[in-house]
């Protein structure tokens, strides 16, 4: 018996989110005629601006002579701390973080002065040749170095749980170590520009490159001495973000908003590779010393860690960070005592800021590394022991900071993975090979992630956004996120579309603009689909009301039953085209465009007990890594990876996709290949591709499974789906922990391999000394 097809089963039916759907730049990207901040046209009379930075790492300026810089061909003006009409500083939390040094450099690379002058190669030249005269001061590099003189941007930070001495006691069992874990650099494919231009009346057009144009606003108004609403910040892309411009942007639209003031001019201020990296901040770097206490079969029973970070010379955003770090320590298992304590370390080098996971990462492996640990003790599977101490469903399902976890799929998703990875075949084949194998071991891992969503900050968790229906029919959306080639923009056009009822090519994004939507929250902490997307969804649902409204005024029915789909309005029996009713809408003066704002409920954090319930929701996922390590030159290949991945019901699996290859890929980086090494007069000698090496092409897997969890999520996020830019980062802890078991193989998997991250040849090798040794 055929039912016949209702307007309803059709509505139901239709959807424009939840499939698959190209980046809206995909093909501009492809083409190269996407408009980034470099490629703006040029206003006439545009000046160029280069930095002066400092050679020492910590000194005294007694003396600065700029004739030489003045005298240079094409330069225009050069501008010191002494010219700065407002506040010097772009610190976004504590101010303590001069736009130009003002008598003391703290590191080498710190801006000292602009140059202003005809082009970017004139400027860039003519900054090398100031002279300055130092005083030399102590200078701290290394975090042990700061945690040994107490050094601190901040003061230290401490979650404790239960009774961590008298677990302790208890347990029959204790491991206790250290590990260092690396920073590193963002390495966006654009660099940090800006573009200051001059406006009437004291206003400021600043074109930049930045994930937070609300910041920017702020320090470019302070800077000049200013009211927000003289600065309007716009940037409509980015090439690449990953934190590195969610704070250190300030520096950049700061100094060019300066030059732009004093000379009147249109000033460009766009680093040169090697200037970038040397004057702005990293991933933290982590030293760790910690004892866990463990019983026979594996289950710990106490944990005690303490993390110290290299911050930096400022606090930039060392302490939430950190305090991410502490809240992500737990990973995937219950921890029911615990002493947790964080310092972050200030240094003579770059102020270190945010990079995707922002802390999260750094706090995860270490509990990571402690299991692989106990495992390795008790002769057991390292998945034996992980799964043992997964969080539980009804009980010992509290995090250490007091939030309850009632989404865990941890224990569903995994089994998945274990099976379709033929993860136990392989561990036995693994075995098989290592057996007949002397020089090249092969290694496997499969490790599990848990990643709170929000920022920790919790004002920061919302959003705002402006839908405008024009009378053809066409829409535009403006939203407070921004665009680093994620897809925000995609994902956001997709809510208002689906909203509507209409395809996608009947919506358009426009450039983030702080003079369309005002006190936005920086594109991060894998919030901008959901805060952005629930932001636009609200303002389209409230034309779609107005429209539903009229609609069944102008044709009968209830306005609740009108539905949207197919680019056509269903309206008491017809189907009339969306544009139709909207042209008869603006004649009977129906408002066709609506401001949305969302604020994520439930939120809530101390800061001072660091207990409360500061994520929205948690994100999970696990891989399995297989290596092959060359035993007798550290060299190593990822031979296969699988990731399985709970972006919940996926916005657009497509993109989701690509976002958890991508971040795997980063995420290996950061672990192995990527080391970033000062050296002992405080440069940063690492400050190019050259020399600093990101992952290629070759290093990917030649058999790279990726796939997304089934799942819905049980808070009322966006479609109910799940963020994806952060978390799918941790998955390639796995490749970490596959050469640690592959070294471990060298001594029998008897002896636990002190391998620091990045697990560079030169580091295998040093692991693999000491296990032969030992």
């Amino acid at each position: 018996m055929n039912h016949p097809v209702t307007p309803e089963l059709k509505a139901a039916a239709w959807s424009g989110v939840g499939i698959p759907r190209k980046h809206e730049s995909a093909e501009l990207h492809v083409l190269g005629q996407a408009t980034y901040t470099d490629d703006i046209p040029e206003v006439q009379g545009t000046l160029h601006a280069a930095l002066g930075l400092s050679s020492k790492a910590h000194a005294r300026i007694t003396g600065l002579s700029l004739d030489a810089v003045r005298s240079s061909p094409g330069v225009k003006a050069v501008y010191t701390v002494a010219d700065i009409p407002g506040t010097n500083d772009c610190g976004p939390i504590i101010h303590d973080d001069p736009i130009l040094a003002d008598g003391e450099v703290f590191y080498i690379g710190q801006p000292i002065f602009i140059v202003v002058a005809d082009s970017h190669t004139n400027a860039r030249r003519a900054a090398r040749r100031a002279k300055v005269d130092y005083e030399d001061l102590p200078v701290i590099l290394t975090p042990q170095q700061a945690k040994a003189a107490g050094s601190y941007v901040l003061p230290p930070m401490h979650l404790q749980r239960g009774d961590c001495e008298a677990a302790f006691q208890r347990a029959p069992r204790k491991v206790q170590g250290q590990l260092f874990v690396g920073g590193q650099e963002q390495f966006y494919l654009e660099g940090q520009i800006a573009y200051a231009i001059p406006k009437e009346n004291k206003g400021m057009l600043v074109q930049c490159s930045t994930q937070h144009p609300s910041e920017m606003q702020h320090v470019v108004a302070h800077a000049l001495g200013l009211h927000s609403h003289h600065v309007q910040v716009e940037c409509r892309r980015m090439g690449g973000g990953f934190g590195g411009k969610e704070s250190q942007s300030a520096l950049w639209a700061a100094a060019a908003a300066i030059a732009a003031v004093k000379s009147g001019r249109p000033v460009k201020l766009r680093a040169d590779r090697d200037d970038d990296m040397m004057v702005t901040g990293k991933r933290h770097c982590f030293f760790y010393e910690y004892e866990v206490g463990y019983d026979d079969d594996g289950r710990i029973v106490g944990a005690k860690l303490d993390m110290t970070l290299r911050a930096g010379y400022s606090a930039d955003l060392s302490g939430p960070v950190a305090t991410r770090a502490v809240c992500h320590f737990d990973n995937t298992y219950y921890l029911s005592d615990v002493d947790i304590r964080a310092g972050c370390g200030k240094t003579n080098t770059q102020s270190n800021t945010a990079f995707r996971g922002f802390g999260g990462p750094q706090g995860a492996i270490a509990i990571e590394y402690i299991i692989d640990e106990i495992a390795r003790n008790l002769g057991r599977d390292p998945l034996d022991i992980r799964r043992l101490n997964f969080y539980g469903k009804e009980d010992r399902n509290v995090a250490p900071y007091g939030q309850v976890i009632v989404d865990n799929v941890i224990h569903e998703l995994v089994a998945e993975l274990e099976e379709s990875s033929e993860y136990r075949a392989r561990r036995a084949a693994v075995a098989a090979f290592n057996a007949t194998s002397p020089v090249l071991k092969k290694g496997l891992a499969l490790t599990p992630v848990k990643f709170g969503i929000a920022f920790n900050v919790t004002h920061l968790n919302q959003a705002g956004a402006l839908v405008h229906v024009y009378v053809d029919g066409s829409v535009l959306v403006n939203h407070g996120g921004t665009e680093m080639g994620q897809g925000i923009n995609t994902k956001v056009a997709q809510c208002v579309a689906h909203e509507l009822g209409l395809d996608l090519d009947h919506v358009r994004v426009t450039a983030t603009d702080t003079s369309k939507v005002a006190n936005t929250s920086a594109t991060a902490a894998s919030t901008g689909a959901d805060l952005n997307g629930k932001a636009a969804q609200d303002a389209a649902r409230q034309i779609r009301e107005r429209l539903a409204a009229f609609a069944a005024r102008q044709y009968g029915g209830d306005a609740a039953d009108v539905r949207f789909f197919g680019n056509e309005i269903h309206v008491s029996g017809q189907s009339l085209p969306f544009g139709e009713i909207v042209q008869k809408a603006y004649l009977a003066r129906v408002q066709l465009w609506s401001d949305g704002y969302y604020a994520t409920p439930g939120l809530h954090w101390d800061a001072k007990t660091m207990n409360g319930h500061p994520f929205s929701y948690y994100a999970y996922g696990a891989a399995v890594s297989e290596v092959v390590v060359d035993t007798l030159t550290g060299e190593w290949k990822l031979l296969r990876a699988d990731a399985l991945y709970d972006a919940g019901a996926s916005l657009n699996p497509a993109i989701d996709l690509g976002q958890v290859e991508g971040a795997f890929i980063q995420g290996m980086g950061w672990l192995t290949t990527e080391q970033l090494w000062w050296n002992s007069l405080g440069k940063l000698m690492t400050h190019a591709p050259s020399t600093y090496k990101i992952p290629g092409i070759s290093d990917c897997p030649q058999d790279f499974r990726v796939k997304l969890f089934e799942n819905r999520n049980v808070e009322d996020s966006i479609h109910r789906s799940k963020a994806v830019g952060e978390p799918p980062l941790l998955l390639p802890f796995s490749v970490f922990f596959a050469i640690r078991d592959a070294i471990s193989a060298v001594g029998g998997h008897k002896i636990n391999p002190p391998l620091n991250a990045p697990a560079t040849s030169e580091e295998i090798l040093r692991a693999i000394a000491v296990v032969e040794a030992q």
